[in-house]
């Protein structure tokens, strides 16, 4: 097996690099500030063909491969880890919609999330109903040839400024086979927004959204009735790679501040990084996230050859974020006061990764699927 990234992929690489570098890490705790991300950064993150990854070039895309979106989306992590959900959730709404759309539904809806001239939310969880998703209770009735939703979805991220939203709701009997996917444009006269405040994450404007008998056209259904939930889970197979790399790109960039900063603090009339209590943990977890971000390539890569790769996406699903929050931790104690403060961005990014420890299925959940491909699901816990 082959990792070695292609010439063209570095150069993307290197290029996404410098643009999150020079564009975005300046105003990462800015963001955090305002709960918003800048004017003008969805336009320009459009204008790199960040948000069109996934979508096809003859759709305004870029047609960029599984691994390549993971590459862009952890390199824009290492400046703002928020900033890559603009990476993450329209690749996961268009890996629904290339898949379940039919062309005249593509050629409508893709192009205006490439441009970024409409930022889309994916909308699944319920108050209660997270972790067991197949039992969603939104609900859309019949109203004459389209439907109307009504009901509250929770813990939506861009919900605060998405203009659309690929919505699961249910139109047919309990459990997985009577839900439902519509993609339609959010009318404020039918649904209420309301923002969490967040312990991190906070320009990724989560929020709750209560549909009150939202209208939606005939032609707004993705695929037929009742094929919503198993398009949902199989995009989560591919996106849960996309957020582990995400954390390591974070995780990333506070270890090589972390190690910089042990080589050159002195104490006691040396680096500290001679002492083993500052040196072995950051090796340690180094290690690791070496290991973490080549089984994150790998659950890619299978992608990308139309391979099984549901158990490396959950095996990291649940160590990517958990792992980097072990970092971003290390890596505040190296600094050491200095870093429990918003002068430095360590905190800022032990934030924010914690959030990704919930997002897209917990640990527990993600252990569970690894655990079903494992020992076979008569078997799993």
């Amino acid at each position: 097996m082959d990792f070695a990234l292609t010439d063209e992929q570095r150069a993307f690489r290197d290029s996404v690099a410098a643009f999150a570098r020079d564009r975005l890490a300046p105003d990462y705790s800015g963001a955090d500030r305002r709960g918003a991300f800048r004017d003008g950064v969805v336009r320009e993150m459009a204008e790199m063909g960040l948000i069109g990854m996934r979508i096809p070039v003859e759709l305004g895309g870029q047609g960029a491969d599984a691994l390549t979106t993971g590459i862009a989306a952890e390199q824009v992590s290492r400046a703002d880890l928020n900033a890559a959900y603009l990476i993450l959730l329209p690749s996961l709404v268009a890996e629904v919609l290339a898949g379940a759309a039919d062309q005249r539904q593509r050629e409508r809806w893709l192009p205006h999330i490439a441009s970024g001239e409409t930022l889309p939310c994916f909308c699944l969880t319920e108050p209660e109903h997270g972790s067991d998703a197949a039992a969603i209770d939104l609900r859309a009735e019949r109203d004459g040839t389209g439907w109307r939703l009504t009901g509250e979805k929770t813990s939506i991220s861009l919900a605060t400024f998405a203009q659309t939203a690929l919505v699961f709701a249910r139109t047919g009997g309990p459990g997985a086979r009577g839900i439902s996917a519509f993609y339609l444009e959010l009318d404020d006269r039918h649904v209420q927004r309301a923002p969490f405040s967040d312990l991190g994450e906070r320009a990724i404007g989560r929020a709750s959204l209560a549909f009150d008998g939202h209208p939606v056209a005939a032609d707004e259904l993705v695929g037929a009735e009742g094929e919503g939930f198993v398009r949902c889970m199989r995009s989560f197979e591919y996106s849960r790679a996309l957020i582990a790399l995400m954390c390591l790109g974070c995780a990333q960039q506070s270890l090589d501040e972390a190690i910089a900063y042990a080589r050159e603090r002195r104490a006691f009339g040396e680096p500290i990084s001679r002492r083993q209590g500052i040196a072995f943990p950051l090796v340690e977890l180094a290690t690791q996230l070496q290991g973490a971000r080549l089984l994150c390539y790998e659950a890619l890569w299978r992608k990308d050859r139309d391979q099984p790769h549901a158990l490396e996406a959950n095996m990291v699903k649940w160590w990517g974020p958990r792992l980097a929050v072990e970092i971003c931790h290390q890596a505040l104690l190296t600094f050491g006061h200095a870093a429990y403060s918003d002068d430095l961005p360590q905190a800022q990014r032990l934030r924010d990764v914690i959030g990704l420890e919930i997002g897209d299925g917990t640990a527990q959940i993600a252990s569970l699927v690894a655990a079903r491909h494992l020992f076979g699901r008569e078997l799993a816990p």
